[in-house]
């Protein structure tokens, strides 16, 4: 991330003092309060940790991190900083990759090293030109889905010279006003938000109260689909649709007569999976057999009876709404002698912890990290161009990661195997 960027996070207003990024706990260093995927570790068949990160750079990462902590305020320049031991012990990471981050740090003169007594916040700073812009971005939280899209955010806003305002409201609607109030009152000059539109009476009200606002707005991840061609806001959304037809596809043409659908129910995206495995279904030539359950049932055992009730309706695969309700039928599969893919082939959606599960499974992946560059570049465009840029609207369709759980790579093993052998 360029120094020019400052993230801060309205939860600041709440009472908080942790920095959204990195902290400094009783003695302690703790990364990721943007949760990256790529720090999530696992155990490997021997039993051993291994890191998991497949994006970018270590060494980097943690360069970022610092800087962030230092520009938050978390060191005061002229502060010790962590050594490089306590660093790899807190992160997991090792002393090379640690050091790597340090020196990147002195090369752009924010750390400085003394000999015999560690490193050190420098004294000045390195000037930052002011930024042409400020935008705000308002994200229903930090966790999983969002971290990659921000990343596409912050990354396209940098290259702009244009400094980011962050502000969360955890999935709670009451809050939304007062981020969004927080933002304006910081003096952006325009807004990225993922308002709630479900669950509300008049969600076209709401939106139109959010683009009376005196600055331009453009949503992320949510739009008025209903109201097709009178859908006049500015978005860039994913192709849930096309996202959970693809999927079905894929295990139909795996051989799959009939594929179930099990969601998690009361979220934004559901309805559009819904929609868009139904359509599957009528064009492929099967009858849909859905279930649907809250997040709390299948945090509380309903693996095994949604699992019974699946293999009952003579369904061989299922996409499954999201990861971790994948993992979760996984190993109610498990325990009832159902082998994944070989009894019931899976997919999940989301594809943000589909890979750590026990058989690695295969994923609708939306493409977040491009969805969030999008929104930006849109909302630069608007800022620039003024009433003179059309309004866009803007679907992305996620991609299909294959991996164990729906049985290609196997199928595909084999069928090279036999090709061999002729």
């Amino acid at each position: 991330m360029a120094d020019g960027v400052i993230l801060k996070d309205e939860s600041a207003k709440c009472g908080s003092n942790t920095p959204l990024f990195i902290s400094f706990i009783s003695g302690r260093l703790v990364l990721g309060g943007l949760r990256r995927k790529g720090a999530v570790k696992r155990k490997t068949a021997s039993g051993h940790i291994r890191d998991t990160d497949s994006r970018g750079l270590k060494f980097q990462s943690l360069a970022d991190d610092l800087r962030r902590g230092i520009l938050a305020g978390t060191w005061a320049a002229g502060a010790k900083l962590p050594t490089e031991a306590q660093l790899a012990a807190e992160t997991g990471l090792s002393l090379t990759t640690v050091r790597r981050a340090f020196d990147e740090l002195v090369q752009a003169e924010i750390v400085v090293r003394r000999q015999g007594a560690g490193s050190f916040v420098a004294e000045r700073q390195p000037a930052r030109r002011r930024s042409r812009f400020a935008v705000g971005v308002l994200l229903p939280d930090t966790q999983l889905y969002y971290p990659r899209v921000l990343q596409g955010i912050e990354e396209t806003l940098s290259a702009h010279d244009v400094s980011l305002q962050l502000a969360t409201y955890n999935y709670q609607p009451e809050r939304e006003d007062q981020s969004i109030e927080f933002l304006i009152d910081s003096g952006v000059d325009g807004l990225i938000l993922v308002p709630t539109l479900t669950g509300i009476p008049d969600p076209q009200r709401r939106v139109n109260e959010l683009n009376a606002l005196n600055v331009p707005v453009v949503l992320l991840e949510r739009s008025l689909t209903d109201l097709g061609p009178g859908d006049r806001t500015e978005h860039v959304c994913s192709d849930h649709q096309g996202g959970a037809y693809d999927a079905v596809a894929h295990l139909h043409s795996l051989g799959h007569a009939r594929v179930g659908l099990l969601t998690r129910t009361n979220t934004p995206t559901e309805p559009a999976i819904v929609a868009g495995y139904e359509r599957a279904a009528a064009d492929l030539g099967f009858a849909p057999f859905t279930v649907k359950a809250p997040k709390f049932e299948w945090e509380n055992g309903a693996a095994e009876t949604l699992l019974a009730g699946l293999m009952d309706s003579g369904s061989t695969a299922a996409l499954v709404f999201g990861d971790r309700e994948a993992t979760l039928l996984e190993g109610a599969a498990r325990r009832a002698g159902v082998r994944i893919p070989q009894d019931l082939a899976l997919v999940s959606y989301d594809d943000e912890l589909a890979d750590l599960a026990e058989v690695p499974l295969t994923a609708v992946s939306p493409a977040k990290h491009r969805m969030g560059r999008m929104a930006a570049e849109i909302l630069m465009r608007r800022l620039i161009e003024g009433d003179d840029c059309p309004i866009h609207q803007v679907r992305l369709r996620p991609r299909l990661v294959v991996r164990d759980s729906c049985g290609a790579k196997a199928r595909n093993s084999m069928m090279t195997v036999n090709n061999e052998k002729k």
